[in-house]
């Protein structure tokens, strides 16, 4: 899944601007325009924390080339800010007042002006302007545009009520969504795309006296009242001054019941009035308008009352507030009845038009403040990757989630809404939410009750904020570590993804689906369908990605045995909805060459749907439909007809649906398989409990983040820890020891957390609580001496041991890909921190990553070595084992190359020579036992009968002493005849081939 848009953070030009004070504009008289940019050099070309003009774009060929030119024909001054642009993508320049001054007052004025020099092109130009927060590259951004219409200067005025709140981006993600105009940080400009040109302009300026209605406002509590039928809706109306000062000149509402779908005098008492509120009124002074329903007996959908306002002295509220009766009576409301009934029932009553609005999926940006929800009959939206509600809260979230909802009960049959997110390892966008290790790690701990506990917490988390959808987990089995998505999957065999398919239960609940309703339940989404992880290098044409989203080229059996069964295994645990995959699939020996999967008919109609016997809908990935060959509505038709359900269009909502309908009037998409997509959306809602309570059930919110749910993922966490060598004993660390620490990842929750956490990529730093590897070793050990210097360059004598924890950066899909600006080598100074401390003392290196990292040539200085994964926020289940407190228990979920020229290496190769092999991993929990061949002929008969008593737990304890045995002779020299056996050994046992298991790991033994 995709995340919010990935902007250049959009920015604006401004200048050196006077803080002019409301006060100015109290006389009749207008005030003098003010200055913000005159261009003849006050303003330097720099950018934050400075006050500069700078430029952006969408790659490196997009952002404009400025120049402050001198020019005869200068409107004002000598010289005019000029430029050339030839912009692909996105492109533009901006203007930040400085941000370590006070943000600028343009609230006495009435609006921006400046002249442009015009070509007639007929192009229009993006204008913003930056209102509040904390500086120019932190605040609200509200745009207009203007149309490149004359020829030669002209001035452009621009009222500041034309301008409106950005709903598509925010560089923090809104703020309050009220242009106070009295904290601004400057402007910026979007040039158009298409075809180069050239623009001058000059001196811009604050003009104008300032229009009331941008001082004072009248708001009302919500755009929707829903009320039963027979009730009376109340509807509160208040006043709101900028800075909240008294009213300065009375304000009057005119209020009028009139229009809408219910009837005046037969499902409601019309209203009419009028009232005052008088000068000296505080702001916040609020009247009520009571609309009185009428009761019936008739079953009737809802039916809305429009409560018309007309406004004097202040600006009117941005929309009109609309009574809503309750539809009452029907069929589908009666929660007595079957699921599939209610379905039937309420899919026989809809238009074409609402069916499509239940197939299309927007983002929460894009539809604003959720006008657009009813109008459109929208049936989903969902947070991109840090798309979140300002502040990052439990409660905003629940907030901004029950206002979309509310949204929803305006419409006829007041379907609720299906909220989806990204909590790929705990409730990851939210800040202060449990953060679990990634799928790496869960499948490094081996642990099906591990999986389906983080799968639980996960659940909890999200529920508590009001949302009922999580697009987890991914299932994809990764078979390339090139791969910039490596770290969602569980690991490179199938048969370890099928058995971490228990998170589907810890977030879903029983099989049946009859758990969905529950408090701390979410839908579950099994992504990507199909192959994801199986991408051919190099194969991918998604921007400068080399991997992602490529093509997966596999014969049949290989499709079905590798990248099919894990998605078998999630419909037969009821998963509720799938995910295609962005990537393509071309089945050897086919003669179809490389498809689409959003496109695949034969894969989504034909084997999930039809053959797997998959009950639930499928949902397409973040506009995926757009990368389909053909015009859009050859994308439309094209999806839908190959079985996907509900298209996510993040702003393309409006376009998406009236194509829908058009397809479908025009007869190439049918009927029955839009019925069908809605069917499937409807049986899901209904399960979820989402008709009887659409909205946020905030009653398990103050479990977030909690000492429970920590303990589970710190549990997590230590299961997770792979122990590849420990040379000497030297972990478990002892309490008595002095230790040095370094590494760029000892003391960064950013870092160990990785991407898809808090925003889409994630990044360094302090970015949400927890406890670092760092913080947890001192917790661990509160006696001890452990110093910390990241790079080493502290002074390393009088230590006993040193622990360096090292590995990646965040990052997310193809934006991690190697080759795309990555490589899977440690940093320099990760390289020089291992060597100084390693060449210092004893030594235990810690890698912090999404994927293995290329550290043979430094083993043999090594004493200890630890794939750390991404841990998440709880660096006290690292610590955990570093200490003893918890034995090393972990085993690898993929294969551990010796370089990237063996890219790719997994279990089952021919050819298969790795540093270690896929299931490795080293213990402190129990001694090996001794005997030697002997042992593992005795392991070999119990493994035997526990087969054949089908008796798991004891086959795995047989074949993991077994394991032990041959780690213990084999030490670190791995040899393509130790390794190859040792993996399949252990592919087998995740089969259930215990007898199988042990025979491998004796051919590995005697190989060593």
């Amino acid at each position: 899944m995709r995340r919010t848009a990935l902007l250049v953070s959009a920015a604006l030009l401004t200048g050196l601007l006077p803080l002019a004070s409301a006060g100015a504009a109290t006389g009749a008289e207008e005030p003098p325009p003010v200055p913000v940019d005159r261009f003849e050099g006050e303003v330097p070309f720099a950018s934050q924390p400075a006050e500069g003009i700078f430029t952006w774009g969408g790659d490196s060929d997009d952002p404009p080339k400025l120049e402050l030119a001198a020019r005869g024909d200068a409107p004002e001054g000598d010289k005019v800010l000029s430029g050339t642009y030839d912009i692909s993508g996105y492109g533009g320049f901006t203007h930040d007042f400085a941000a370590n001054e006070p943000g600028h007052d343009w609230s006495a004025h009435k609006g921006i002006r400046f002249w442009w020099d015009g070509k007639n092109s007929g192009k229009r130009v993006n204008f913003e302007i930056k209102d509040g927060g904390s500086n120019g590259e932190a605040s609200e951004l509200w745009t207009t545009s203007f149309t490149d219409e004359w020829t030669g200067w002209h001035q452009v005025e621009i009222p500041f009520t034309d301008f409106t709140y950005r709903t598509d981006y925010q560089p923090v993600g809104g703020i309050d969504q009220n242009l106070g105009l009295t904290e601004m940080w400057g402007y910026a400009l979007t040039l158009p795309t298409g075809t180069p040109g050239t623009f001058a302009m000059d001196g811009v300026e604050l003009y104008g006296k300032a229009d009331p209605a941008l001082t004072t406002k009248v708001l009302t509590g919500a755009a929707v009242y829903p009320v039963k039928e027979g009730g009376t809706a109340a509807v509160p109306i208040s006043v709101a001054t900028t800075g909240s000062a008294p009213l300065a000149e009375p304000v009057t509402v005119a209020y009028e019941s009139a229009g809408g779908s219910a009837g005046a005098g037969t499902d409601y008492t019309p209203v009419k009035g009028e009232f005052t509120f008088p000068a000296g009124t505080a702001s916040g002074a609020a009247h009520t308008v009571s609309v009185p329903t009428l009761k019936d007996k008739a079953a009737e959908s809802a039916e809305t009352i429009p409560l018309k306002l007309t406004v004097t002295g202040a600006k009117a509220p941005a929309e009109t507030p609309q009574v809503v009766i309750d539809a009452h009576g029907l069929p589908y409301l009666d929660t007595k009845l079957p699921v599939k009934r209610r379905v039937a029932d309420l899919l026989s009553r809809m238009s074409l038009e609402e069916k499509a609005g239940q197939m299309t999926q927007a983002e929460r940006n894009a539809v604003g403040t959720g006008g657009d929800i009813a109008a459109y009959d929208l049936g989903s939206l969902l947070s991109g990757g840090g798309s979140t509600p300002t502040p990052n809260t439990a409660a905003a979230w629940a907030k901004m989630i029950d206002g979309f909802q509310l949204r929803a009960q305006a419409t006829r049959f007041q379907i609720p809404l299906i909220y989806g997110v990204d909590a790929v390892h705990g409730h990851n966008n939210l800040v202060g939410a449990t953060v679990l290790p990634h799928n790496i790690g869960i499948g490094a701990t081996r642990d099906p009750g591990t999986a389906e506990k983080a799968g639980a917490v996960t659940a909890a988390e999200v529920r508590a904020t009001g949302i009922p959808w999580d697009f987890a987990p991914c299932l994809c089995v990764s078979r390339d570590e090139r791969w910039g998505r490596s770290y969602e999957s569980f690991g490179e065999d199938p048969a370890l993804v099928k058995q971490m398919e228990t998170v589907v239960q810890g977030l879903q609940g029983a099989r049946s689906g009859k758990d969905l309703d529950r408090d701390d339940k979410v839908l579950a989404t099994a992504k990507h369908f199909v192959g994801d992880g199986g991408t051919e290098y190099g194969s991918s044409t998604t921007g400068s990605y080399t991997i992602d989203q490529g093509v997966t080229k596999v014969t049949r059996q290989e499709l079905e045995a590798v990248h099919l069964a894990p998605f078998q295994e999630a419909v037969d645990r009821g998963v509720g909805t799938v995910m295609p995959s962005y990537s393509s699939l071309d089945i050897i020996g086919d003669d179809e060459g490389p498809v689409k999967m959003h496109a695949d008919a034969a894969m989504i109609n034909g084997v999930l749907k039809d053959r797997m016997g998959f009950d639930g809908f499928v949902i397409s990935d973040w506009q995926a439909i757009d990368q389909l060959p053909g015009d859009y509505a050859s994308d439309v038709r094209t999806s839908v007809n190959a079985g996907l359900d509900m298209i996510m269009v993040p702003s393309a909502y409006k376009d998406f649906r009236t194509t829908l309908i058009d397809e479908v009037k025009a007869g190439r998409i049918r009927e029955p398989r839009i019925d069908d997509a809605v069917s499937r959306i409807l049986t899901q809602k209904f399960k979820l409990g989402l008709f009887e309570k659409p909205y946020a059930d905030t009653s398990g919110a103050a479990a977030i983040g909690s000492a429970g749910h920590r303990a589970v993922a710190r549990t997590a966490a230590a299961e997770s820890q792979v122990l590849l060598k420990n040379a000497g004993g030297v972990l478990p660390l002892k309490k008595s020891q002095k230790v040095y620490v370094a590494g760029s990842n000892a003391d960064d929750i950013g870092n160990q957390t990785g991407g898809w956490t808090v925003t889409w990529q994630g990044s360094s730093g302090k970015i949400t609580d927890g406890t670092t590897v760092l913080e947890g070793m001192k917790k661990a050990a509160p006696g001890a001496t452990i110093s910390y210097s990241k790079d080493a360059s502290a002074p390393t004598a009088g230590y006993d041991v040193g622990v360096v924890v090292v590995g990646e950066t965040p990052y997310a899909e193809g934006i991690g890909d190697v080759g795309n600006g990555n490589d899977l080598e440690l940093t320099a100074a990760d390289q020089a921190a291992v060597d100084k401390v390693c060449g210092a003392m004893k030594c235990a290196v810690l890698i912090v990553s999404g994927r293995p990292q290329l550290i043979g040539d430094r083993l043999g200085d090594i004493d200890a070595l630890v794939a750390s994964w991404l841990p998440g926020t709880e660096g006290d289940g690292v610590a955990d084992v570093l200490y003893g407190a918890k034995p090393f228990t972990g085993q690898l979920p993929v294969t551990w190359p010796k370089s990237e020229a063996q890219l790719p290496i997994n279990v089952g190769d021919t050819a298969y020579d790795p540093q270690y092999p896929f299931g490795w991993g080293l213990t402190t929990l129990r001694t090996p036992p001794g005997g030697g061949t002997l042992t593992l002929k005795a392991l070999a008969l119990a493994a035997a009968a526990a087969q054949k008593a089908g008796s798991a737990e004891a086959g795995r304890a047989v074949v993991g002493r077994a394991r032990l045995l041959v780690q213990q002779k084999v030490g670190q020299d791995i040899t393509p005849a130790v390794a190859k056996p040792f993996a399949d050994a252990d592919h087998l046992l995740l089969s259930g081939r215990y007898a199988d298991a042990v025979a491998k790991l004796t051919e590995a033994y005697r190989a060593a």
